[in-house]
């Protein structure tokens, strides 16, 4: 009996140092990630090279109108890797009768009996227009897997039924570009935490979050398993390495301009003509007439007191 339980310590002592023999390797191959890291970008290199950017953009929005093109951009990844972000500044100079962000919900009960990809279809784009899909039909590849919101029978038919969908896309003359955003778990906890802690992203938060922290390693075999499925020569996958966001933001944007063909079709500067002259000698109405926020009503509004429990607005309805 003694020599077994000297042999048990031994096994634990020898655990203990496995442990931390794992652990010294751990942080000595992350040093060496971020040795091998480029330096985030300064905000002014950043901020001049998105203009110039987003005026490129612009020519590429009026070429698509042009030539009645029809785009559609999807944007996957993990949760806080900078997506909406980069669709933000991604639509910010484009004309938005032409250039659409899709996010849909959770599908409705009515929804889920339909064809799987039907409710996608309905936001595909005419001839020259941009459709953004903030989210797409791989929502059962990630989360519907990992969180068993689709069966497997309904998971299998969709890895066979997903390319061939696509190259019809492609076939009917849709340029479809598809972007995977690829955040570390280091900095993807360091947004939540920073999310939870600001009111103004609190919003950005849900329930499905936390429950993907917890399976991180799950998330990432669906994701494995996604793209050796999904990642067909007709519509390949280009990820984003979105540890830094304005790296992430300019290399995406920049990849999208890259990758569909485009003229200058800008037009030139529009001279106005003159305004025609009041000839019916029309006045407009006394200011008095009117309820008029005056100009400085945002320097002494509180908005705190009038929104704190048991105050009562002198509001009139």
């Amino acid at each position: 009996m003694a020599g077994k339980g000297k042999q048990s310590g031994k096994d634990k002592k020898g655990g203990k140092n496995g442990k931390a023999s794992a652990k010294a390797a751990k942080k000595a191959k992350d040093s060496a990630d971020d040795q091998h890291k480029a330096p985030k970008l300064k905000r002014s290199e950043y901020e001049e090279r998105m203009a110039q950017l987003q005026i490129e953009l612009v020519k590429m929005q009026y070429w698509v109108k042009q030539q009645g093109l029809k785009v559609v951009l999807i944007f996957e990844g993990r949760d806080a890797a900078g997506k909406g972000g980069t669709i933000k500044r991604l639509t910010e100079p484009l004309n938005p009768r032409g250039a659409s962000v899709v996010a849909l919900p959770a599908p409705s009960d009515r929804e889920r009996t339909q064809w799987y990809y039907q409710r996608y279809v309905s936001h595909l784009p005419a001839a020259g227009e941009i459709v953004i899909l903030d989210r797409s039909w791989y929502n059962r590849g990630g989360v519907e897997r990992v969180m068993g919101f689709a069966t497997e029978e309904e998971y299998r038919d969709w890895l066979r039924s997903t390319p061939e969908f696509e190259r019809m896309l492609v076939r009917s003359g849709i340029i479809l570009l598809k972007y995977w955003f690829s955040v570390s778990d280091a900095e993807q906890e360091s947004r939540f935490q920073a999310r939870a802690a600001d009111p103004m992203k609190r919003w950005k938060l849900s329930p499905m979050d936390f429950k993907s922290r917890e399976k991180w390693v799950d998330f990432s075999k669906a994701k494995d398993e996604m793209f050796s499925n999904t990642d067909i020569r007709e519509a390949p996958w280009y990820t984003i390495e979105a540890d830094d966001k304005k790296s992430a933001r300019l290399n995406c944007i920049s990849h999208i301009l890259d990758r569909i063909p485009y003229q200058d079709a800008l037009p030139g500067p529009i001279e106005l003509p003159d305004r025609p002259a009041n000839t019916d000698n029309y006045q407009r109405p006394p200011k008095d007439q009117h309820i008029v926020v005056e100009d400085r009503f945002w320097a002494h509004v509180d908005l705190e007191t009038e929104r704190s429990p048991g105050h009562e607005s002198d509001q009139t309805p």
